[in-house]
């Protein structure tokens, strides 16, 4: 098949275009701007487009299909085009469902925790080698790809976001994946720019659970109210499985997992990625993965990639950074450290840098985020504000909302910068958490700070 990908720079896409291209498929693709890493992991099996740019003249009878990107408008030229013509035009999940729809379809869902359980799954699958198709939203250990596409594995793994399909396809992604066996994992109020209320949020979530193959089942965290009232809420006929965090303790800043075998450490630490633990654990059953072989396999998984990802760590230190952004995981995430490392002074640092998260009206969701944070540090660009054409915000807003007068509050990125490098970090737990890079911040800079 040839498939042309409008937008073909972006995170989700280009690991499609690289997945088919892998499968045996001829790829050709266009965008305005690409990134590292895709431009690099593009260029290097022959996909990046040579200019820059969109060009209706791509666009032929001779495709089979277009896949179109969230990042492309709905006035695209070569989107036009190819709907002038009649060229078949995918979104990314409903290409991903197209090449699934004779398989087992284990798609994992919630506001927080999707990639962690998705990249959890996928470590004990590989570990044990069994084979799967699989798609997640964050680059793992032991994988060349976030995409995996063939004809022959009976599984596909998918990790299902719940924002929009494409430009011209306003359902969100999950609800075209019709699954087999699903995971919901929690819901907390995010995207308000395309969800304004959280009834209308927590909507989209009951559609997912309506939306499972008659027969199939659904595995869900009964610790989440709003999980719980739409998992009891549903007409359909499915087999339900209930899980909750499982008991461990720390010790020494090693988290102990309590299993039939009696206490095993693991990599990773906090009570949402114990949470997280149990869900997997779950699934992987219903995949015919043993309690025993899943213990064996998840105690050497380390997280995915900017989740809870360790960055440096000196004799009396330590540096993490996390996508985290939205309320709910700002939270799980700073307790989590402050839990691992109670002996040492929490600094949690927060970037502002969503839509939602530089609303006004929504900032009052951050309430208590931050408490677990003995120093507690945000950073939001005015700019950004301007760009998403926001309303102020203003440093009272933020005191207020995050329910403490002692936040260090910078709006310059050189002033947080110099912040970080002239501080002492001897005893200390540094949290970056952003979905961002607070203004252009150096990582590597930063590692140095604890050597």
């Amino acid at each position: 098949m040839t498939i042309h990908f409008i937008a073909i720079g972006g995170s989700a896409m280009h690991n499609l275009a690289l997945a088919l291209a892998h499968k045996g498929y001829s790829i050709t693709g266009s965008d305005d701007v690409i990134f590292e890493p895709s431009k690099s992991r593009l260029e290097a099996k022959g996909l990046l487009p040579s200019e820059f740019g969109w060009f209706p003249e791509k666009i032929h009878n001779e495709l089979d299909a277009v896949v179109l990107g969230m990042h492309a408008k709905a006035d695209n030229p070569e989107l036009l085009k190819a709907q002038e013509i009649g060229v078949k035009i995918y979104s990314y999940p409903e290409f991903l469902y197209e090449q699934s729809k004779h398989k087992t379809r284990v798609v994992i869902g919630g506001s927080h925790g999707k990639t962690t359980i998705t990249s959890m799954i996928l470590h004990v699958l590989n570990y044990h080698d069994i084979a799967v198709d699989y798609m997640v939203g964050a680059q793992l250990d032991g994988f060349d790809r976030m995409v995996h596409l063939t004809e022959h594995n009976d599984f596909i793994v998918l990790e299902g976001d719940e924002y929009l399909s494409s430009p011209i396809d306003r359902r969100p992604k999950f609800h075209l994946y019709q699954p087999n066996i699903a995971l919901l994992s929690g819901i907390a109020w995010d995207h308000i720019n395309v969800f304004p209320t959280f009834e209308n949020y927590e909507e989209q979530f009951q559609i997912f659970v309506d939306g499972i193959v008659t027969g199939g089942s659904i595995t869900y965290n009964e610790e989440d109210e709003a999980v719980k009232r739409v998992v009891e809420a549903t007409e359909n006929t499915i087999r339900k499985f209930a899980y909750r965090t499982p008991d461990y303790h720390v010790k020494d800043g090693t988290t102990l997992l309590d299993t039939p075998e009696g206490e095993m450490p693991i990599e990773i630490f906090g009570k949402h990625n114990l949470n997280n633990l149990a869900g997997a654990k779950w699934i992987l059953q219903q995949m015919g993965v043993d309690e025993e072989d899943f213990y064996e396999a998840i105690s050497s998984f380390k997280g995915a990639s900017k989740r809870m990802e360790k960055i440096a760590e000196g004799p009396d230190k330590v540096a993490f950074k996390d996508f985290a952004h939205s309320p709910s995981k700002v939270k799980a995430t700073t307790e989590a450290v402050k839990e691992q490392f109670p002996k040492r002074k929490l600094i949690a640092c927060l970037e502002l840098h969503t839509y939602s998260s530089l609303n006004a009206e929504f900032l009052g969701e951050y309430k208590g985020a931050l408490d677990a944070a003995d120093e507690a540090v945000v950073f939001f660009s005015p700019k950004a504000v301007k760009i998403k054409q926001l309303k102020e915000v203003t440093t009272d807003q933020i005191y207020k909302a995050l329910n403490r007068k002692d936040v260090t509050i910078y709006t310059e990125p050189e002033e947080f910068k110099n912040y970080l490098f002239k501080r002492n970090f001897d005893d200390c737990a540094l949290l970056l958490m952003s979905s961002g890079n607070y203004g252009g911040l150096d990582f590597d800079q930063v590692k140095q700070l604890f050597k």
